[in-house]
Parts: C-alpha cells; sequence; structure tokens
C-alpha cells in the first residue's frame, strides 16, 4: 500500500479527481486530494488559469506543501496536468518520495531525482501542452539524472483523457491509464 498525494489541474478539484482517488483507494492506497484553490473548479481550461492567477502559483505550492506535511515521507506525489508539475516542484523538498506519478503533464527538475526514482508518465499523443522538442528533452534530462522512467502515450485523445467531463475523454486510454498507474503503484 502507498501513500499518495494526489494534486488537481488547472481546472481545480473536480468530480474526476476525487473518482481518481477512489480508484487508488480502492486498489488499497491511502489518498490525499487537496483543494490547491479553496474555490469551486472551474468549467473550462481558460477559467482555471483565471483561477490559477487569482490564487497564485506560490499559494498553489504551498497548499500542496501544506497537504504533504500530513503524509509520511515515502509518499507517491502524483499530479494531473498542472498538477504533475507541482508533484514535480514538491519533490526538491521530499527527497524520499517513493515515486513520482505524472498524468497529463510532465514534472520534476532533473536536478531533484535521485538515481532509481521511479518515475510513469501518461500523455495523450500529440498533447497541446507537451511539445515533442520539450518532452524529448525532458526525458533525456530525467534519465540521465537517474530516473527509472517509463513514459506511456495514447494516440488520439485529448489532453486530459482521463476526466469523462471533458470533450478530451477517451475511455479506452483512461482505462488503460488507470491499469498501468495501479500496477506500477502495486510495489511502491
Amino acid at each position: 500500500m502507498a501513500h499518495i498525494l494526489l494534486l488537481h489541474s488547472v481546472y481545480g478539484l473536480r468530480p474526476a479527481v476525487l473518482a481518481a482517488a477512489d480508484r487508488l483507494r480502492a486498489g488499497g492506497h491511502e489518498v490525499a486530494t487537496p483543494d490547491l484553490y479553496g474555490l469551486p473548479a472551474a468549467d473550462t481550461v481558460a477559467e482555471g488559469f483565471a483561477l490559477l492567477d487569482k490564487v497564485g502559483r506560490e499559494t498553489v505550492l504551498d497548499r500542496a506543501r501544506a497537504a504533504a506535511c500530513d503524509l509520511p515521507a515515502e509518499a507517491v506525489l502524483a499530479g494531473l496536468s498542472m498538477g504533475a508539475g507541482v508533484a514535480g516542484a514538491l519533490l526538491a523538498e521530499r527527497p524520499r518520495a517513493a515515486a513520482l506519478l505524472l498524468l497529463h503533464g510532465t514534472g520534476g527538475a532533473p536536478e531533484s531525482v535521485r538515481p532509481g526514482l521511479p518515475v510513469q508518465l501518461h500523455l495523450a499523443d500529440p498533447d497541446e501542452y507537451e511539445p515533442p522538442d520539450e518532452l524529448a528533452e525532458w526525458r533525456r534530462a530525467m534519465t540521465a539524472a537517474g530516473a527509472e522512467l517509463s513514459a506511456y502515450r495514447y494516440p488520439g485523445p485529448g489532453h486530459l483523457y482521463t476526466d469523462p467531463a471533458l470533450p478530451d475523454h477517451d475511455a479506452l486510454a483512461a482505462a488503460l491509464t488507470w491499469d498501468r498507474a495501479l500496477a506500477f503503484l502495486a510495489d511502491r
């Protein structure tokens, strides 16, 4: 069983994030899903970015830090889109994290990666927020830093394809993502 900090996307703490946490709990894990905004979730990505601007990136990171304080040092850091970036940012402060699970976005600076850190990435292919050249550079840097990286691409769906309330949703890609994520977490 892993303790997991699951951080939401720029949309905020949506029902899809809570459903993802329930799916992980059904796999035997303890999951924390903090509300990094403290405001109702957005309905569109533009509204989500407006919320992020209103709350502020530093406040978002401070709220993630506060939620992480209640978890064991070995907790898995996980995030959806923007939350993947926040999870990656926390890695520098949580060097004993058991793993990094990134959904719909990259995260983690290579200098924060310890050799052997398990990292799993799930992205749409293509993904408008992860240009191929930037993704290739991130992969090279993470691998060079010693991360045990497994990356999965899902042809066809949109960016947040695991969220059934969004037009991006792809049920088959989402099911495969969660199967792979649960297998990854089973060893943590």
